[in-house]
């Protein structure tokens, strides 16, 4: 069980190598039979007990030989370069799954099947997103350079709207659905292209996902 309280809100953009009904959001398999992906994060607000973590930033790449859910799994993450000791060390033990409820989050989930975590790594992230026009940029200096966009039509060319609503999800509630370009570089290469690109708002806990109400996920099933 958690000791110490934490909360995140923020935005997110992430691009794995499926398709753009990508699977797993439907607990069906990944599109190729493995999973990997980049994700970037942009923290508003937050706080790890008594250590703010306002206007951070995060990343991190995942790659499994299979499901997410079948293991075995290499992570990395990333966190700014100029996030001082205690945010980074928080940070870090937020995405690692600690500190949090079993199965709360994406993170608990990704950290506890992904037995082979590399060291992580402090740089510099640029990153920007619109939820709502579904475009984002993401790039970490030699590591990661990523690019979200909305999905066209290959007949008009016209860009296409798809949501995803997870009512009881460990994520996010509402996610916008893109195309996203993404390669990566280090222990965990990535070549991704026109892949499932997801945009959202992420309101996390140490207790799951933070309702508008204020409740977290879990209280509120009760």
């Amino acid at each position: 069980m958690p000791t110490i309280a934490w909360e995140l809100k923020g935005v997110e953009f992430a691009n794995c190598n499926c398709s753009y009904g990508c699977p797993c959001q439907f607990n069906a398999l990944p599109t190729h039979g493995f999973c990997a992906a980049a994700a970037g994060f942009q923290i508003d607000t937050g706080y790890f007990a008594d250590v703010k973590l306002d206007d951070l930033r995060a990343a991190g790449v995942y790659k499994w030989p299979g499901a997410v859910h079948q293991g075995n799994g290499t992570m990395q993450l990333i966190v700014e370069k100029r996030a001082d000791a205690r945010q980074r060390d928080a940070l870090l033990k937020i995405m690692s799954g600690q500190e949090t409820e079993e199965m709360a989050t994406m993170w608990w989930v990704f950290s506890a099947m992904c037995p082979n975590k590399l060291e992580p790594l402090f740089e510099t992230i640029d990153l920007t997103i619109d939820i709502d026009a579904r475009r984002a940029k993401f790039a970490v200096p030699g590591v990661i350079e990523s690019v979200g966009e909305p999905i066209r039509n290959p007949v008009t060319g016209k860009e296409h709207r798809v949501r995803i609503d997870l009512p009881h999800g460990f994520e996010y509630r509402l996610a916008e659905i893109g195309s996203g370009r993404t390669r990566t570089r280090g222990k965990i290469e990535l070549e991704l292209t026109d892949t499932y690109g997801q945009f959202a708002r992420i309101h996390l806990s140490n207790r799951g996902i933070v309702d508008e109400s204020g409740d977290d996920a879990r209280a509120a099933a009760v």
